[in-house]
């Protein structure tokens, strides 16, 4: 239901503002001691669909990998590399189910992105080993993933923790 309506209401449009939602921190990276993440507002988070509004620190490495749903992505601002392409302001990004894609690596300036996921959104790793060795060619160490706010029904995460096992510790975070 909407706000202000009553459950003989028929259903009307959901709408909110990125303002009415906090930035979470979902990644994070050690680039040369410097915490590089990719933080989200969960604009809407049901069994049905994930809404997400999305802002990739610089330089930050996302591995390939595809999702157990359909997923759909705008890149508003900066850029971001996926694969071998570079995807600045404008460009849509439609990931069959059963796809992949990546690795994603934003550009000098981060990227800021709308995605949509119709289904079960989590993560599902497709070169594990290829990740692992990009980010040792680059320097960079995977952190721990930060704690999110996860729903009940939604089972465990999928996409692994590459940096548990390191139990690497970074101070300070990029924010803008």
């Amino acid at each position: 239901m909407s706000a202000g309506s009553t459950p003989s209401d028929p259903p009307g449009p959901i709408i909110n503002s990125i303002g009415e939602h906090p930035w979470v921190e979902v990644k994070a990276q050690s680039h040369d001691g410097r915490r590089v993440s990719i933080w989200e507002k969960f604009l809407e988070w049901t069994p049905e669909r994930l809404v997400i509004y999305a802002r990739y620190d610089p330089g930050v490495v996302v591995e390939k990998h595809g999702h157990a749903s359909e997923h759909f992505v705008f890149v508003l601002a900066g850029e971001v590399t996926v694969g071998e392409r570079i995807c600045g302001p404008g460009t849509n990004i439609t990931l069959p189910l059963g796809h992949a894609f990546g690795p994603l690596i934003a550009g000098p300036e981060g990227a800021t992105m709308y995605e949509i996921m119709l289904g079960d959104p989590r993560a599902i790793p497709a070169d594990r080993e290829g990740f692992v060795r990009l980010l040792a060619d680059r320097g960079i160490e995977p952190l721990p993933n930060p704690p999110i706010p996860w729903p009940d029904w939604l089972a465990a995460r999928t996409d692994g923790d590459p940096g548990a096992e390191s139990g690497a510790r970074v101070e300070g975070r990029v924010e803008r």
